[in-house]
């Protein structure tokens, strides 16, 4: 156990020198904490309907139904199912903003409510909002094209210019907020919702005092299928049950999805003196490095993955041994679930620790699904239980790995690595750890 980590029913305990110097919050070393999750998900919104849909195993891949995909090759996604907006937002964000900048203002509302934060009672600027991006608003973008194309600009609503960017849910969710601390956006492909975590610990060790990351997306839309398609790893399977199966002898592509994930990410000086009262864990190490080899092939190696694996671990001081579980990446494709197989047997030996995905069950949601990766890892060692792999049948075992089938209890686990790359060549790590 790592000094200042103690055990509790809601997570970390503060230490003394967390808790000491609460003036000075620029310090190089300070372990960010996550003090509450929002999720929005194609098997459930808020966290303990996702969690329970997820220990229960349920897939949520379905007909593609939010448009006509019968002319596609692809015909199944991930889609949250009856989400309506105004229960979460006026009608004025509703109105110029895209479904994607739905989800990630409903999770970070669903967020804040869960870290009992609220930015209207602090100082605007001891707040940040970093989220990760990877398609933008699709949705209100092919409308308004189609519109362009049918009826002439003047049909075009003002709002496009925004709608569509990738900063829009960074934007929208600091002014429905109030929020004024350093903001911005990471675009890395699934990568994302990682890389969103790591910068906003930077922006604490700088001083911030709170930062709202994660991501969410929303990329179900023929644009949007269109470019999936054109990477050629999108499963074309009929049954949801022969989709997205990742580290599966059968595995063929992914299937795209919606939905993603906010988490509140602390000082945890800051979220001592408010009197927190919970906190998941903590951002004990990341690193980050890219492949530099093809904007579509995978790089033959595995080396630059285990690069960022190792890093990690030195980041937050840790050895392999002390990681209880994997949250990998689990592309579904059999070329890269094997390189990412590959990276995980040199780092931890043959089935050296115990590995999920449960991402299997609701698709690749892009960013937003790293971001949920992350705050799905943290449950886990909240409640001492491995997800299994999502839409596992058959394991691989060429892979060699120890993959979870079944929710396995795992009351000791303090320690997650989770896993994400990103489209091109991005690689990112993030260790998590409770007390």
């Amino acid at each position: 156990m790592s000094p200042g980590l103690g055990t509790a029913g809601a997570g970390l305990v503060l230490s003394a020198e967390d808790s000491a110097g609460i003036a000075d919050r620029t310090s190089p070393l300070a372990r960010p904490v996550i003090t509450g999750l929002g999720v929005v998900a194609p098997n459930g919104v808020g966290v303990e309907d996702y969690w329970a849909a997820t220990l229960r195993g349920e897939l949520a891949i379905t007909p593609i139904t939010r448009f006509d995909a019968s002319r596609y090759a692809a015909r199944l996604a991930g889609q949250v199912p009856a989400f309506s907006p105004d229960e979460y937002l006026d009608n004025r964000f509703i109105v110029q903003t895209d479904r994607w900048t739905w989800f990630g203002m409903a999770a970070s509302l669903l967020a804040l409510k869960d870290a009992g934060y609220d930015p209207a009672t602090r100082d605007p600027y001891a707040t940040s909002v970093i989220f990760g991006a990877g398609s933008g608003g699709n949705d209100f973008g092919q409308k308004e094209l189609s519109r362009l194309h049918t009826r002439g600009r003047t049909a075009v609503s003002v709002y496009q210019s925004i709608a569509w960017f990738y900063a829009a849910t960074t934007g929208q969710t600091s002014i429905r907020h109030g929020l004024k601390g350093p903001s911005g956006v990471v675009v890395a492909d699934a990568a994302g919702g990682l890389d969103s975590l790591a910068q906003a610990r930077r922006t604490i060790r700088r001083g911030t005092a709170c930062v709202l990351a994660g991501g969410a997306e929303s990329g179900l839309t023929p644009y949007a299928l269109t470019c999936h398609l054109s990477s050629g790893r999108v499963s074309t399977a009929s049954d949801p049950r022969d989709g997205y199966k990742p580290f599966d002898r059968r595995a063929n592509g992914y299937l795209p999805g919606e939905g993603g994930a906010t988490l509140v990410v602390e000082h945890p000086a800051a979220a001592a003196e408010r009197g927190a009262p919970k906190v998941y864990g903590e951002i004990a190490g990341y690193a980050a490095t890219h492949d530099a080899h093809h904007h579509t092939r995978p790089a033959p190696s595995p080396a630059w993955l285990v690069t960022a694996m190792r890093r990690a671990l030195a980041d937050a001081a840790l050895e392999p041994g002390d990681v209880d579980v994997v949250f990998a990446d689990g592309a579904g494709s059999p070329d890269l679930d094997a390189l990412e197989a590959a990276a995980l047997r040199e780092v931890f030996g043959p089935h050296g620790v115990p590995v999920t995905a449960p991402q299997g069950l609701i698709g690749r949601l892009c960013a937003g699904g790293s971001a949920l990766t992350a705050a799905t890892a943290l449950l886990a060692l909240r409640d001492g239980v491995l997800p299994a792999v999502g839409n596992l049948d058959e394991p691989d075992p060429a892979h060699g790995l120890d993959l979870v089938r079944e929710p396995r209890a795992c009351p000791r686990a303090r320690v997650a690595m989770v896993v994400a790359r990103g489209f091109g060549g991005f690689n990112s790590v993030l260790l998590l750890r409770t007390g």
